[in-house]
């Protein structure tokens, strides 16, 4: 008894030996293939520019071009063919505005839509010749108003302005025939209902406000699938037989694997993230109510769900240039799918489900509640727990393509190793052979 006893206290602790040790070479390797990607992306430009520049630059780039977030003087044509003092008043109206400018007086429609299609105006107001007789005579006056749809944010303040303009005019021409006694007994027949617009989250009313947010969020999980799949292709263009995973000590464990390329990633978009979600906004003065631990809370299963996403992603990239041509393909859908550019509401079933596999979608509304919104993590607590389930399923569908390409690497280096075998023998052979026929010949 006390034999076995002491048998069994020994192998206890050689088995928690083989654990610690299994434990510890995993963890090395793992810090190894981080410290080989991370050297692999500072020597790699075309890594470097997705993993560094592009996120550098293009925040900043699409800040500059939505900083003025609502146009001013607009130029705009006036086809003024009533001639009357209503269609003048209009006019004089509509040029006092801050957001539109009355920069031609044309005396055909030809002549206006010339002066547009050479971009000189970017709208037309054209008054017909009944304009202010129908108004006198009680009937329904027309103006109308042809906008350049080329550029929403001209399109929006001009016709926004002939609207303001018309409904101002149209009050005054109401009151003389109310036959009211108070001034209060006018407001109440001319404006029964006052409606007063106070924009609550976006203060400025533009698109800056509205649609950078979702913009930056993007750049971020485009940049990191584009330097991802690239340095994948590089991985395979470097192999001499087209494996994702080098044939290596290190690399002999898919969970090394993936822990340690997914370490060296969310080391640099740590950084890149920071800049991109709280300088930017800051630099161009755009709206943000983030709090900071909530913004690392919700910023940390995106981007770990990016990462294991794009992880996933890179077992379809043969060359560098594939995952060029996907992601680019997939941004301009990528961003109406979050429902920020189009109406959530108004995406069809399918799409929504095809939208529930892509990060941008949660980390895109999560991040406008708590940017423009003064969200917390309880708010979004629906968008949090999403982007924890797709950091899950992720990493584990990146195992599974890890373990596969490992499997090939090894099937390859052993049909390799079977290979040179085969022709050590074959030529091992033809000197058995050679010799023989030389010793019979003696």
């Amino acid at each position: 008894m006390s034999n076995n006893s002491k048998d069994k206290q020994h192998s206890k602790p050689s088995l928690a030996r083989r654990l610690w040790n299994k434990a510890y070479e995993g963890i090395a390797d793992a810090c190894y293939i981080w410290w080989l990607e991370l050297k692999n992306t500072i020597k790699d430009e075309g890594v470097l520019i997705f993993f560094l520049l592009v996120p550098i630059a293009y925040p900043l780039a699409y800040s500059w071009i939505y900083n003025n977030e609502v146009v001013e003087n607009v130029p705009v044509a006036v086809v003024d063919m009533s001639h009357s003092h209503s269609s003048r008043e209009f006019t004089k109206r509509l040029d006092a505005s801050p957001h539109t400018k009355v920069a031609y007086h044309c005396t055909s429609l030809a002549e206006a839509q010339s002066l547009v299609g050479h971009q000189v105006v970017h709208g037309v107001i054209y008054f017909p010749s009944d304009f202010e007789h129908k108004i006198y005579r009680g009937e329904q006056g027309h103006v109308s108003v042809y906008c350049d749809m080329s550029l929403m944010l001209n399109y929006k303040a001009i016709y926004q302005t002939a609207l303001a303009v018309s409904l101002d005019m149209g009050h005054e021409l109401q009151l003389p025939h109310l036959h009211s006694f108070t001034k209060q007994d006018e407001e109440l027949n001319s404006k029964p209902l006052k409606v007063e617009e106070i924009p609550i989250f976006n203060s400025t009313g533009g698109y800056g406000n509205a649609i950078l947010p979702a913009v930056l969020l993007l750049i971020i999980q485009q940049t990191l699938l584009l330097g991802i799949g690239l340095s994948a292709g590089t991985a395979r263009e470097n192999n001499r037989f087209q494996d994702l995973v080098p044939l290596s000590r290190h690399y002999n464990g898919v969970f090394r694997i993936v822990i340690g390329k997914a370490m060296a990633y969310l080391m640099i978009y740590s950084v890149m993230g920071a800049y991109i979600t709280l300088c930017i906004p800051r630099f161009f003065s755009f709206t943000s109510m983030l709090h900071y631990s909530d913004l690392i809370g919700l910023m940390l299963p995106f981007l770990l769900a990016c990462i294991f996403f794009g992880m996933m992603l890179s077992c379809i990239v043969r060359y560098r240039e594939n995952i060029m041509l996907l992601v680019v393909f997939t941004s301009i859908p990528m961003l109406f799918l979050t429902g920020i550019s189009w109406p959530q509401s108004n995406i069809p079933a399918f799409w929504q489900g095809i939208s529930w596999l892509i990060p941008s979608t949660f980390g895109v509304r999560g991040f406008i509640h708590m940017s423009s919104m003064g969200g917390t993590l309880h708010d979004i607590r629906q968008e949090y727990l999403a982007l924890w389930i797709q950091a899950v399923v992720y990493f584990f569908a990146a195992c599974m393509v890890y373990n596969y390409q490992l499997a090939r690497t090894h099937r390859h280096a052993q049909q390799h190793i079977e290979s040179m075998k085969s022709k050590i023998h074959n030529v091992l052979q033809r000197r058995k052979t050679a010799q023989a026929a030389t010793e019979t010949v003696q």
